[in-house]
């Protein structure tokens, strides 16, 4: 028997949604072509909480040409004020379904509603503001001085057909992230979640066709990476493609997206070192640093993972440090109030941390909390205590490869140089942290580090005005701001003669 196109879905906190379960296609709710499902379940609880319908490889290819139809006929005639006024109308909707949309993030996803997934929609609302902004000057280009007969300019035009594969962390404003950006610089996609977290990109579907954007401009697939985000990444008819995952997904993604050249934007994985020197205040590193990896219980691709500490005042952070977390973050299920930490997205995601937890203490370091699941909470529920180990080495498995899980390694170091030498030992550059009331020493941290971010005396302050991105296995490109939009267009310079003869 077929799946429903819309199912009643109960949350915890007792509210009901009528949940679409089809995959969005020209501004309708479909089922697959083959009419296969995918279960997504309560992390909190490991109980189902409906299927959804898993676009096949003739899904996408419909998408596709629906996409670029959309393109052609519908969204690149509009006026860049028209696509402003449709961006503009979906923040608005977000924010009006603010908490429909919270309630279904924090339950796909773990995130605790009130303290984290109400914060993660309110962000993508601003995303879509802002563009709607941006969106008016797209096509801007520059006149270039030029001989005294020719006229030499640049136009900024849209790619055409684009594809985002979205990750399960924070589905919401990664979503927004690449889907106003695209729209606002003239282009149709075709979107596809995560596996995990389909309910709340699938709900916002109806916020995208009540707020007048055309059928086929946006198209929304759920589906397994190897079958449906393949099909996107390598498909002729897309001509860009905005990634956020893992960094071993991402070069999967660039490979097939090297069938026909299209051009790429991989925000891959992160390993973030946070640098805490002698000189700082103390009391707000030790908030900041476990902001930094216990947020989001630690499934972020910027988490502040590996902790370096001056040797002088090693010992007190520490003390501070397991002091702060084990009083201040409080684990449980996504709708209880107080909770800053949720269970982790799935059983698989939790049982690879505990891997590295253990990996960590056979090589040497010490287990100063957590590390284990927490008592008098759902057995079947994916919970994992907010774990720090200390006495960490740079050979260490858990001080080079990404955990994506609320596990922090500390380090100890002596100099200035030697902080840097640690910080820049890694295949990844994401984001750097440090923490020093020395602005010399901040500014020599800074033009030395190899990260696409750097923070003094924070952790995780993302702003949707500043261009998002790392260096090295962190990826390409970058997302957010005015190189957020860029990201999105090409450039076609034009040369008219009108005046000088052969």
């Amino acid at each position: 028997m077929s799946l429903p196109l819309e199912v009643p879905i109960t949350l915890p906190n007792g509210k009901t949604y009528q949940q679409p379960t089809g995959l969005f296609i020209n501004n309708e709710f479909v089922a697959s072509s083959d009419k296969e499902t995918i279960s997504v379940t309560d992390p909190g609880t490991g109980d189902e909480i409906c299927s959804v319908y898993v676009a096949s490889t003739e899904d996408v290819d419909t998408a596709v040409k629906v996409a670029r139809e959309a393109y052609e006929t519908k969204w690149k005639p509009l006026s860049s004020k028209q696509r402003s006024t449709i961006l503009s109308k979906i923040s608005d909707l977000i924010v009006e379904h603010s908490d429909q949309v919270a309630d279904l993030e924090a339950i796909e996803s773990g995130k605790p509603k009130s303290t984290n997934a109400i914060y993660d929609v309110l962000h993508a609302a601003d995303v879509f503001k802002y563009y709607s902004g941006l969106a008016i000057s797209a096509g801007n280009g520059k006149t270039i001085d030029s001989e005294p007969t020719k006229f030499t300019y640049t136009i900024q035009e849209p790619f055409g057909v684009c594809a985002a594969i979205i990750a399960w962390n924070f589905p919401v404003s990664t979503l927004a992230w690449k889907l106003a950006p695209c729209l606002a610089a003239g282009n149709s996609i075709i979107v596809k979640t995560a596996e995990n977290t389909p309910l709340s990109a699938l709900y916002l579907c109806k916020l995208f066709k009540e707020a007048g954007v055309p059928a086929g401009v946006v198209n929304v697939t759920c589906g397994l990476g190897r079958i449906c985000g393949s099909a996107l990444a390598s498909h002729h008819g897309v001509d860009k493609v905005s990634f956020t995952g893992s960094t071993g997904v991402g070069k999967t993604i660039q490979r097939l997206a090297a069938e026909n050249l299209k051009a790429c934007t991989l925000e891959c994985g992160g390993k973030s070192p946070l640098v805490i020197y002698d000189d700082c205040d103390l009391d707000q590193a030790v908030k900041y640093a476990a902001f930094g990896i216990f947020f989001n219980k630690g499934e972020i691709c910027t988490a502040s993972s590996r902790i370096y500490v001056q040797d002088n005042i090693y010992d007190e952070f520490l003390v501070k440090y397991k002091q702060h977390v084990e009083e201040n973050y409080k684990q449980g299920g996504q709708f209880t109030e107080g909770v800053t930490v949720g269970p982790q997205v799935s059983e698989i995601q939790r049982g690879k941390i505990l891997e590295y937890i253990q990996s960590g203490i056979e090589e040497g370091a010490r287990l100063v909390t957590g590390g284990k699941a927490p008592e008098g909470l759902p057995a079947a529920g994916h919970y994992l205590l907010p774990t720090i180990l200390a006495d960490c080495n740079q050979k260490m498995k858990v001080v080079q490869e990404e955990i994506f899980g609320p596990v922090v390694t500390v380090s100890k170091f002596s100099t200035d140089e030697e902080s840097i030498e640690f910080a820049n030992d890694c295949v990844f550059g994401l984001a750097a942290y440090l923490f020093t009331n020395n602005i010399e020493r901040s500014q020599k941290f800074i033009t030395s580090v190899q990260a696409g971010q750097v923070f003094v005396n924070a952790t995780f302050a993302t702003d949707y005005r500043m261009p998002f991105g790392g260096y090295k296995m962190s990826g390409i490109g970058r997302e957010l701001g005015e190189a957020g939009m860029a990201a999105f267009m090409q450039t076609k310079s034009v040369h008219i003669n009108y005046g000088s003869k052969l």
